[in-house]
C-alpha cells in the first residue's frame, strides 16, 4: 500500500500542473496519455483526472483512436470521447510546424582540406613520441547477439567485463589483467581469457593510417558534430598490399586485410576527436563485418593534457554470432615503479552523447526526462 500511495500522489503532482487552468491543448493532453500509459498509472485514476479538465481547442476522433492504439485504458478513452463531444465547436488545433530539413553546407576548399589532413598527418605521425609513460585502466563490457541479422541493430547480451591495468612506457603497451566479473585474474595473462579482443588504440592506430607506408587515400566525407564540436570528416582507404591491420581467429587462423574508415577533426584547433576502422578481410575468413569506433580527448597526466583514447567500440561476426566490445579508458597517472590506479565507478557507461554524431547545426540538447516510475 506505500508504493501505491507514493504512486498517487505522483499522479495527483503530475494532473495538477498539466490541469491547473482546467484548459488542455491537445499536445497537453497527448503528453499527458503518453506519460500515464508509460508509467502504468491505473486506467480509473487517468479518467477521473481527464472528468475535470476542459480543452482549449478541438480534440478529434482520430485523435482518441491514435491513444487507443497507444494502450489508453477503457475509462480513459470514454473520458477522451467525452472530451472530444465538448470540444468539437472549438478551433482546430493548430498545425505542427515542420521540422527543419538539415541542408549541409558546402565542403571546404581543396587548399582547406589539403592543410588540415598535412597537419593531422604530422602529428599523427609524432603522436607516439608525444605520449608520456602512463598507466590507466582499461573497463571492457563485452556482450553478443547469437542470431545476428546482418543490416539491423542486434539484440546484444552482457557476456563479461573486464578490468585490466593498461602500461604504456617506452611507445609500447602492456595489458595486465585485474578481474572478470569481480573475479580475480591475477597472474594471468589477457590471451587466456578467450574471446573477442582488439589492440593498438594508442599510437598504433593513428600511426599505421598516417605512415608513408600504408599510401593511404583520403578524401572529403561531411561535416560533422561530434560531442557538440564542429567537425571535418574524412574519409580513408588503405591497400591490403599496403596495411598493417591484422585480424586472428582461434590462434590458428590470421589474415593482414585492407581497411576503410572515416577520420572526424575538431575544426580550429585540428584535433582527431574519432577514426573509425573497417576492416575487409577475405570472404572465405570466418571473422567478418568488423567495425571499430575509438574517441580522443584531452586527458591530464600530471597537469599537462594530452590527445588520448577515452573510448573504443568493436563489433565483429562469427557466423551468425555478433561480437560486441565496448571499452572505456580510465584513471591516467604518470607512470613510475609502484604506480596504482583506483577504480570506483567501473559499472557506469559512457553517456549517450559522447557516443553518437549529430548534425553540424543541431546542438546537443538535454533529452526531455519523463516523470519518474514509482
Amino acid at each position: 500500500m506505500r508504493f501505491r500511495f507514493l504512486r498517487l500522489g505522483a499522479l495527483t503532482c503530475l494532473a495538477a500542473l498539466l490541469f491547473a487552468q482546467q484548459q488542455l491543448t491537445v499536445e497537453k493532453l497527448t503528453s499527458f496519455i503518453d506519460s500515464s500509459i508509460k508509467n502504468h498509472i491505473p486506467d480509473r485514476e487517468v479518467a477521473a483526472y481527464l472528468a475535470t479538465a476542459r480543452m482549449s481547442e478541438r480534440l478529434t476522433p482520430s485523435m482518441v483512436e491514435d491513444m487507443q492504439g497507444k494502450g489508453a485504458g477503457p475509462k480513459t478513452l470514454a473520458a477522451l470521447q467525452k472530451l472530444a463531444e465538448l470540444s468539437s465547436s472549438l478551433a482546430p488545433a493548430a498545425p505542427k510546424a515542420p521540422k527543419p530539413v538539415y541542408v549541409e553546407p558546402p565542403p571546404p576548399s581543396r587548399e582547406e582540406q589539403d592543410r588540415v589532413i598535412r597537419e593531422i598527418t604530422e602529428n599523427a605521425l609524432s603522436y607516439s613520441k608525444s605520449l608520456p609513460d602512463f598507466i590507466c585502466l582499461q573497463v571492457t563490457r563485452r556482450s553478443i547477439d547469437l542470431h545476428y541479422q546482418r543490416g539491423g541493430q542486434g539484440s546484444f547480451s552482457p557476456v563479461d567485463r573486464i578490468l585490466e591495468r593498461l602500461t604504456y612506457f617506452d611507445q609500447k603497451e602492456k595489458y595486465e589483467p585485474i578481474s572478470m566479473n569481480d573475479k580475480s585474474l591475477y597472474g594471468k595473462s589477457w590471451e587466456s581469457m578467450g574471446g573477442s579482443f582488439s589492440r593498438g588504440e594508442f599510437g598504433t592506430a593513428l600511426n599505421e593510417i598516417f605512415t608513408p607506408e600504408s599510401k593511404a587515400e583520403f578524401g572529403w566525407d561531411h561535416w560533422g558534430n561530434l560531442r557538440n564540436k564542429l567537425c571535418y570528416v574524412f574519409r580513408y582507404r588503405i591497400e591490403q598490399s599496403r596495411s598493417k591491420e591484422t585480424i586472428s581467429y582461434n590462434n590458428t587462423m590470421q589474415v593482414t586485410a585492407g581497411y576503410t574508415g572515416l577520420i572526424y577533426v575538431q575544426k580550429g584547433p585540428n584535433k582527431i576527436l574519432r577514426i573509425t576502422i573497417d576492416p575487409k578481410p577475405p570472404a572465405d575468413f570466418p571473422v567478418q563485418d568488423i567495425h571499430q569506433v575509438i574517441d580522443y580527448n584531452d586527458v591530464d597526466i600530471a597537469g599537462e593534457p594530452y590527445l588520448l583514447p577515452f573510448a573504443s567500440n568493436v563489433q565483429m561476426r562469427d557466423g551468425l554470432q555478433m561480437s560486441r566490445n565496448e571499452i572505456e579508458f580510465r584513471s591516467y597517472h604518470k607512470y613510475s615503479a609502484g604506480a596504482t590506479i583506483t577504480f570506483d565507478d567501473v559499472d557506469s557507461p559512457l553517456p549517450d552523447d559522447q557516443k553518437t554524431e549529430q548534425k553540424p547545426d543541431q546542438p546537443k540538447t538535454a533529452a526531455p526526462k519523463p516523470p519518474p516510475k514509482q
